[in-house]
């Protein structure tokens, strides 16, 4: 069982699982390679100028990592809650569970309309559905959350990516009961 699942590993997965991992959380991304980032040239990504999508993709994926985020290719088919008040993630291959799922699944809101998630009309250009969230980035279904493009934001990398951030820290809010609040601070120089 893990605490969080977070199915696509796009700017918003990444970002999102770097957050969960770092605070110690079992944290497994399913990542089936199809971010629209994959043929993107970037140019406004806070922090890494001009990059290619790839690249950026792949920084993300060893940040979430390097703090203990496990990724799978395997292919999502259904998000289900459970009787035990957890969330069930179906796969090609066998079942997952967590405490909390975040779909940042990009463009795509098949898999979401396919488990019963609320879904509305998108806002984005050439974005045709997205994931019903609150402010906080819940769905219809308790446990499960969505950000990114899928929750309707825009579709530059530093902005689904940056609220991949903002839907993990009010997961991990959640489920650790206070505001959760993760600043690093340099080593004073002797």
């Amino acid at each position: 069982m893990y605490d969080v699942i977070i199915i696509g590993g796009g700017p918003a997965g990444a970002s999102a699982a770097i957050f969960t991992a770092k605070d110690g959380k079992e944290t497994l991304v399913f990542d089936n390679d199809q971010s629209m980032t994959k043929a993107a040239w970037v140019e406004n990504h806070y922090g890494a100028p001009d990059i290619e999508g790839p690249e950026l993709l792949k920084t993300g994926r060893e940040q979430a990592e390097k703090h203990g985020a496990a990724f799978s290719g395997e292919q999502v088919t259904a998000v289900d809650k459970t009787d035990n008040q957890r969330v069930k993630v179906k796969t090609e291959n066998g079942e997952y569970e967590a405490v909390h799922v975040i779909l940042t699944t990009g463009g795509n809101t098949k898999l979401a309309e396919a488990s019963g998630i609320k879904t509305t009309e998108g806002t984005e250009p050439k974005i045709k559905s997205i994931i019903d969230t609150d402010e906080r980035g819940k769905t219809s279904v308790e446990g499960v959350w969505a950000a990114g493009t899928a929750a309707g934001v825009s579709v530059h990398t530093i902005i689904t990516s940056g609220d991949g951030a903002r839907k993990a820290v009010n997961v991990l809010t959640e489920m650790n009961g206070e505001r959760h609040v993760d600043h690093d601070i340099l080593n004073a120089k002797s």
